[in-house]
């Protein structure tokens, strides 16, 4: 059977981030119900489009999907145990924050399969996560953490934030610090990135932000990397690291340009040589639903240069690269019969390694990955 990732949407927040530009939104929780309601009837739609699938991963993102309660979110994972064919290594996370999760969920969720959790901190430092607009604290963060341990929790993962307004070296190295001490399989550490129609844009625009400089924002990943390896993570993509054998199946679907469906509000698939998308308006996803027509708001078909660049830009975020037996086992080439000009132009300017196994970014390559990635994108 083919392998294939399933990802679920939870658009709904207690309160939506400063920095976020997600499909999601906050003082919504009386229409839980009614999209739970809808998203169990689209995933249900797919069963026949899967039958000769077998499910390796699946991932409930958001939003905040804690803050769903218990018997509404039964409704979903009732329909995907009984419609699919579930890998036995079945990886099944699911994200939270700090203050929506309880002895009951946490319950809940290990009991029905949900066997990682991803806990959303950003920051140690109760002041940068008010900034941030954050609704925990970093003690709720660590009695949850704790409860999510004693329950049974052993895959965890933690995501940070750097590059904060205001953010000192001192207290990015202050927070992996007391993390690391926690000792999650995890940690996925992003740079901030002000997007528009945010309110830190607007503050940004403004000149409201105190950001660091670009000097000390590669400063601060560039501990993370020494810092994170030297207690035991591995740094297997360009934001995210991982103990042994603790990588995240799911999110190298997308890194390995895999197929996988997206369900629910805005959500995203790669399936059949197309990639689409549903709608990001609540009201027309539920209409569309009931009427048992497509949520789908965007499509178009890859072509198989689309593919190849697709896998070359997704495959360099990981640490290991591309694999160039695996490339041309997939596209009957290697990298170097399509792109041997700009590859070798990369490895004169220190930003690639390529070896007889493995093409990679190097160190100084990670840095400036941006200006890599853009010189695979299809015309």
């Amino acid at each position: 059977m083919k392998e294939i990732g399933l990802y679920m949407h939870i658009p709904f927040c207690k309160q939506k981030c400063f920095y976020c530009d997600f499909c999601s939104f906050s003082n919504r929780e009386k229409e839980i119900s009614s999209y739970m309601n809808a998203l169990r009837k689209e995933i249900k739609s797919w069963e026949e489009k899967l039958k000769s699938h077998k499910i390796k991963s699946i991932f409930i993102g958001g939003g905040t999907p804690s803050i769903v309660p218990v018997k509404e979110m039964d409704k979903i994972l009732e329909v995907i145990h009984s419609k699919f064919h579930i890998s036995e290594n079945l990886e099944f996370s699911i994200e939270s924050n700090p203050g929506t999760i309880n002895k009951e969920n946490l319950t809940y969720y290990l009991n029905n399969h949900i066997n990682r959790l991803s806990m959303g901190l950003q920051s140690w430092q109760d002041i940068h996560l008010k900034r941030l607009g954050r609704i925990h604290t970093r003690e709720e963060f660590s009695k949850n953490f704790l409860l999510a341990r004693e329950i049974g929790f052993k895959n965890i993962n933690v995501d940070l934030m750097f590059g904060l307004p205001n953010q000192t070296m001192k207290e990015w190295e202050e927070t992996l610090d007391r993390i690391t001490e926690l000792n999650p399989e995890h940690i996925s550490a992003y740079s901030l990135k002000i997007e528009e129609n945010t309110p830190f844009y607007k503050s940004y625009e403004k000149g409201q932000l105190n950001l660091p400089t670009e000097e000390l924002d590669r400063k601060m990943y560039h501990f993370a990397m020494d810092y994170l390896f030297d207690h035991g993570y591995e740094h297997y993509e360009i934001s995210n690291f991982a103990k042994k054998e603790k990588e995240c199946i799911h999110n190298k679907v997308y890194w390995n340009n895999e197929e996988y469906i997206g369900f629910g509000l805005g959500a995203h698939s790669y399936f059949n040589k197309k990639r689409f998308s549903n709608t990001m308006a609540m009201e027309e996803y539920l209409n569309n639903i009931c009427k048992n027509t497509t949520p789908c708001a965007f499509e178009e078909n890859i072509s198989k240069n689309d593919e190849i660049a697709e896998t070359m830009f997704l495959g360099l975020r990981m640490m290991q690269g591309i694999h160039i037996k695996s490339f041309k086992e997939r596209f009957g080439c290697t990298p170097f019969e399509i792109y041997k000009e700009e590859l070798l132009n990369f490895q004169k300017l220190g930003l690639l390694y390529t070896d007889d196994q493995y093409i990679r970014l190097t160190r100084k390559g990670i840095d400036l990955s941006n200006q890599v990635f853009i010189a695979f994108l299809p015309n």
